[in-house]
């Protein structure tokens, strides 16, 4: 069968390329078509455009890119409709894919699925119109979303189980346990973009400085962030740097300072006590108005998967130097760090072991059988 994916970033190109290797094993038949990335070309198919040229964030960046966002867009409708697939799988960016959906629904008779949902539950709930009138299928990688979809919108989805929850199980088969560091390692994941870095990591060192005689304290360096960036916050540090080893470096831990967003949820699948930490622009009044702003209770995943603070979250107005390095202090021996090692029991147990890309791929195929049966 003939597969059309759409993925908007690193973590769609991760993603989407794990459930084409998991279509593959299932239908060896499988062409795939696709806008996304690098991992997703090395599964196989063609490439219309790499999810570079869809990637930007922010509404001024959109504004000055938007000629092209908009022809891509235009070319990625046109691009469907010339190669008439049995499918098309949107892998989360809602931005640009739940257009793509209602572009598809309205023009032809392909099914639309989609894979990782719009955080819809957190924000901008209202898209929860277009996702029933567009999309066929939904596939959801988080256990509550079940009861937001379901029971809050009477719209039935797929709990497929969790990707980062396969990704670090399979770490963890593949890599025995690190012989134990010479101290204590506190791990620092400060952010994925150059903003959030230069918000969070400046108010991390200083609060783990005076950890760092008794502690060895690395930063997780992002991927598409040069060494040059982070040379000046942790110039005359005892801070270390590392790139591409985050899971080695979460294995090794034995605390972490955390910002929110899927590094929380890694940091728990393997066992580390965190702080998590955010700050955002004017924190006295985000804070007032998070209850506003926000449709959720916490920021974390971690938080969000338990449905209770098994993390301090530190975000807006208690994101403070002094709140990170007395949490941090807690965490490090006693009863909140066994407390917290306990609540990562029920995240583990709410995510489940189901491999999402592979029950996702096998919901698909069954799907797209069953309907061309009819």
């Amino acid at each position: 069968m003939k597969y059309y994916l759409i993925a908007g970033e690193a973590s769609g190109d991760l993603h989407a390329s794990h459930l084409m290797q998991s279509l593959k094993d299932i239908d060896a038949s499988a062409k795939f078509r696709f806008f996304g990335g690098d991992l997703m070309a090395a599964v196989g198919g063609t490439r219309v455009r790499h999810y570079r040229e869809l990637a930007y964030m922010g509404f001024i960046p959109v504004l000055l890119h938007l000629r092209t966002i908009l022809r891509n867009m235009k070319m990625c409708k046109e691009d469907i409709q010339g190669w008439q697939p049995d499918c098309v799988i949107l892998v989360d960016y809602p931005g640009f894919n739940l257009d793509i959906a209602k572009f598809v629904k309205s023009r032809t008779n392909i099914p639309v699925y989609y894979y990782i949902s719009p955080k819809i539950w957190a924000w901008k709930e209202y898209r929860i119109k277009n996702i029933r009138r567009d999309v066929d299928e939904l596939f959801s990688i988080l256990p509550f979303e079940v009861d937001f979809f379901e029971k809050k919108h009477h719209y039935p989805i797929h709990y497929v189980g969790n990707p980062t929850a396969d990704e670090v199980r399979q770490y963890l088969a593949d890599h025995p346990a690190p012989a134990p560091a010479a101290r204590p390692v506190i791990a620092l994941l400060a952010g994925s973009r150059k903003q959030e870095i230069k918000d969070n990591l400046p108010a991390m060192i200083e609060a783990v400085r005076p950890y760092m005689q008794d502690y060895q304290v690395v930063l997780a360096g992002a991927p598409s962030i040069e060494a040059d960036y982070y040379a000046p916050y942790i110039k005359d540090t005892a801070v270390e740097i590392v790139y591409n080893q985050t899971y080695r470096l979460l294995s090794q831990a034995h605390a972490a300072l955390a910002t929110s967003g899927t590094a929380t949820l890694e940091t728990a699948l393997f066992g580390v006590p965190q702080v998590v930490c955010y700050e955002t622009p004017l924190p006295w009044l985000t804070g007032r108005l998070k209850r506003w702003l926000l449709n959720v209770k916490y920021v974390s995943l971690v938080n969000l998967i338990a449905d209770r603070e098994v993390v301090t979250e530190l975000v807006a107005d208690t994101f403070s130097v002094a709140n990170i390095r007395m949490e941090l202090g807690k965490i490090l021996s006693g009863p909140a760090r066994e407390t917290m090692l306990a609540g990562y029991q029920e995240v583990r147990r709410r995510l489940g072991d189901q491999c999402a890309p592979d029950e996702t791929a096998r919901l698909i195929v069954s799907l797209l059988n069953n309907n061309q049966s009819l």
